[in-house]
C-alpha cells in the first residue's frame, strides 16, 4: 500500500510542507546537517512559567482526567494546585533551591501537577518507574540525593522498605487513588496541597539554566546515571515541536484528546504525552497501566484523536481481533517513539486501520529529550526523519571524522535540546559529549536528501517495550547468585516485546546452578521488563577484549547462529 495517499489533515498539509522542503540542509556541505528550516525563537523562561502561559488559554478545558475513576483536573485547577504544592514544598517541609523530589507514580492525574509544582518551587524533579524494586528505588533515591519522595498508597509496601535506610528522615507525600485508602503515617496529598493555598508566595528565582528533570539512563553502557535536563533544555524542545504539527492547538470548537499510556516516568511519556500535550490545550486520559480492555475502553468512551505509542501498542492495535478500525475512528495522528518501528509494521497498521491516519515516527534519547528527528510523512520508508529547528546532525566514524550522504557511522546530535551533563559523573560526561556533540551510540546514515536512518547501536542497551535496559545492571545482579563466576547479557529479538535480555554465565569451579532457580532470583531483583526472557545459557568463558570488554557481538552472533540451524 501507498503511504503517500495518507490522508492530512489541513494543518498537518502546511505543517509537512514547510518541514520537508525539497531543499538539501543549509549545511550539507559539511557533512553537517539541519532541518533547512529557520531558527525558532526560545525565551528564556522557566518551565512552569512557559506552560502556564499556555494553560492560561484554556482554563475550563479539562486538562487530564483518570480513565478508571473520571478524577480529573481542569487546566486552571492545575495551575492554582501546582502553586499551592510549590509553596508547601518550600515552607512545610523546608526545602531549598535544587533540593530533588522523587516522584514515583504510575500515569495518574496528579502527575502533571506534581511535576510543575516541584518545578515552580525551583527543586528538581526526578521521575521513577513504579516497576521498580526496593533495590532500584534506592539505588536512584540515594544517588540523587531526594529530599521528599511523592508517591501512591499502592506503592508504600515497597517504599516503606527502604526509607529506614537513609540518614536523615525522608518525607513521603502519598495521593491516594481510591476513597478509604491507608497512607501509612505519610503526608495526604490532597491535605498538603490544599495548605499550600493558605501560604504566601515564594519568590522564585528560577533561570533557565538551572536543572530541572533528573530522569536516570544508562546512556550507552554501564549502570543508569541521573541526566540533567535544565529548564532550557524542555522549553527549548517544546518550542521546536510545533513545526512537525502532532497535536492541533485546542480553540472553542477543538480539544485533542491523547491516552495517557506511555509510562510518564519515561522520557517519551512525561514530554510527549505530558507537556506537549498541555502546552497545545490537549485533554490527556491516563491509565495507570496498559490493560487491552481499558485502553480499548478509552478510544471509544473519548473519541481520541491522537496517539502516543510504542510500537508493542502499535502491534497490538494492528494484531488483536479485538481491535477494530472503528475504534480509531476519530483519531487523526498517531506518533510512535520510544523504539524503531519497522517499515512493513507500519504499512500493516495503516493498511488495517485506514490511509486517513497520519503515522509519524520520532527518534529521541533521555539524553536529548524525546525527539531529535522526526518523520511527519511516510514516503520515505524506514527513515527517522530530518532534525528539529535549532539542531544539528552528522554522521561520524570511528576516528570521528565527519561522513557524506550513504555512509553509515555514529549519529551525533547538537542542539538546545540537549542534556547539561550526567550528574556527579564528569568521566561519562565527557565521553558522552564532544565539543557540545552528544554521541548517541547510534549507527546510521543519511541519504542524498539529508532523511536520516537507524541501522544499528553501538551501545549495549536493550530495548525492551521501548524502555532500556543496561546489560552491565543486569550482569551484577547476576553474579551475586551462588555460584555464578562470571555472567554476559545481551539483546535477543522477540516478536511481542521487541528485544528481550539473555544471560550467559560461567560457573565457579565445580559448582552447579539452577538455571530456573537464577532466572527465579533475578525476576525478585529488578523491574519486570528487565527480567531473562531470552533465557540463561552456562558457558566455559564469556568472549572479551584484550582490555576485559564483553564482546557481546560474538555472542549475539553465536545466537543468531543457532537460531537459523534450529529454524526459530
Amino acid at each position: 500500500m501507498s503511504v503517500a495517499r495518507t490522508i492530512l489533515s489541513r494543518s498537518l498539509r502546511r505543517s509537512v510542507k514547510s518541514f520537508f522542503r525539497p531543499q538539501l540542509s543549509r549545511t550539507l556541505s559539511t557533512n553537517i546537517l539541519d532541518s533547512g528550516l529557520p531558527d525558532v525563537s526560545i525565551p528564556s523562561t522557566s518551565i512552569p512559567e512557559f506552560v502556564f502561559s499556555k494553560c492560561e488559554k484554556y482554563d475550563h478545558f479539562t486538562a487530564i482526567e483518570c480513565g478508571i475513576t473520571g478524577r480529573k483536573y481542569t487546566y486552571g485547577e492545575i495551575i492554582s494546585k501546582s502553586k499551592n504544592l510549590s509553596r508547601a514544598l518550600r515552607k512545610k517541609l523546608g526545602l531549598k533551591d535544587g533540593d530533588v523530589v522523587a516522584v514515583l507514580l504510575p500515569n495518574v492525574p496528579e502527575f502533571p501537577l506534581v511535576t510543575l509544582g516541584v518545578l515552580h518551587a525551583n527543586l528538581i524533579v526526578t521521575t521513577l518507574n513504579p516497576v521498580y524494586t526496593q533495590d532500584e528505588i534506592y539505588r536512584q533515591l540515594s544517588d540523587s540525593l531526594t529530599k521528599v519522595l511523592i508517591t501512591t498508597p499502592d506503592l508504600l509496601p515497597t517504599v516503606n522498605q527502604i526509607t529506614h535506610k537513609f540518614d536523615y528522615t525522608l518525607p513521603v507525600v502519598t495521593i491516594k487513588t481510591r476513597q478509604n485508602q491507608s497512607i501509612y503515617n505519610t503526608i495526604d496529598f490532597r491535605e498538603f496541597v490544599d495548605k499550600g493555598q493558605e501560604l504566601s508566595e515564594v519568590p522564585n528565582k528560577t533561570t533557565s539554566e538551572d536543572v530541572a528533570f533528573l530522569p536516570y539512563s544508562s546512556g550507552t553502557t554501564g549502570l543508569p546515571k541521573g541526566v540533567q535536563l535544565t529548564h532550557r533544555n524542555v522549553v527549548a524542545n517544546l518550542c521546536q515541536m510545533p513545526e512537525v504539527q502532532i497535536f492541533e492547538p485546542a480553540t472553542t470548537n477543538h480539544q485533542d484528546v491523547v491516552p495517557g499510556v506511555a509510562p510518564m516516568a519515561h522520557i517519551f511519556g512525561f514530554f510527549m504525552n505530558t507537556f506537549l500535550v498541555l502546552a497545545n490545550g490537549g485533554q490527556i486520559v491516563t491509565l495507570p497501566k496498559f490493560t487491552p480492555n481499558e485502553y480499548l475502553d478509552v478510544l471509544k468512551t473519548h473519541k481520541v484523536t491522537a496517539l502516543l505509542a510504542a510500537p508493542p501498542t502499535i502491534l497490538f492495535l494492528t494484531q488483536n481481533s479485538m481491535v477494530k478500525k472503528t475504534d480509531l475512528g476519530a483519531v487523526r495522528t498517531v506518533f510512535s517513539g520510544g523504539a524503531h518501528l519497522s517499515t512493513i509494521d507500519q504499512e500493516k497498521f495503516v493498511e488495517k486501520m485506514g490511509t486517513h491516519l497520519c503515522v509519524l515516527q520520532g527518534y529521541g534519547l533521555t539524553e536529548t529529550l524525546s525527539v531529535t528527528a522526526n518523520s511527519p510523512q511516510f514516503n520515505v520508508k524506514g527513515s527517522i526523519g530530518r532534525p528539529l529547528p535549532n539542531t544539528l546532525v552528522k554522521i561520524v566514524d570511528p576516528e570521528g571524522h565527519s561522513l557524506g550522504a550513504n555512509s553509515s557511522g555514529e549519529l551525533l546530535i547538537k542542539g538546545p535540546q540537549v542534556m547539561r551533563g550526567y550528574l556527579n559523573r564528569p568521566e561519562e560526561t565527557q565521553k558522552a559529549l564532544v565539543d557540545g556533540w552528544f554521541r548517541s551510540g547510534d549507527v546510521g546514515h543519511y541519504d542524498d536528501d539529508g532523511f536520516f536512518f537507524i541501522t544499528d547501536r553501538f551501545k549495549e542497551l536493550i530495548k525492551v517495550k521501548g524502555f532500556s535496559v543496561a546489560p552491565a545492571e543486569l550482569e551484577e545482579v547476576i553474579k551475586r547468585f551462588g555460584g555464578v563466576e562470571d555472567a554476559a547479557v545481551i539483546g535477543v529479538a522477540n516478536s511481542r516485546y521487541g528485544e528481550v535480555p539473555r544471560a550467559y554465565v560461567v560457573l565457579k569451579k565445580d559448582e552447579r546452578v539452577d538455571v530456573e532457580g537464577l532466572e527465579k532470583y533475578v525476576k525478585g531483583q529488578v523491574a519486570e521488563y528487565k527480567q531473562l526472557r531470552g533465557g540463561v545459557e552456562v558457558v566455559d568463558v564469556i568472549p572479551k577484549s584484550s582490555s576485559g570488554k564483553i564482546l557481546r557481538r560474538e555472542l549475539k552472533n553465536d545466537y543468531e547462529k543457532k537460531c537459523t540451524g534450529s529454524g526459530k
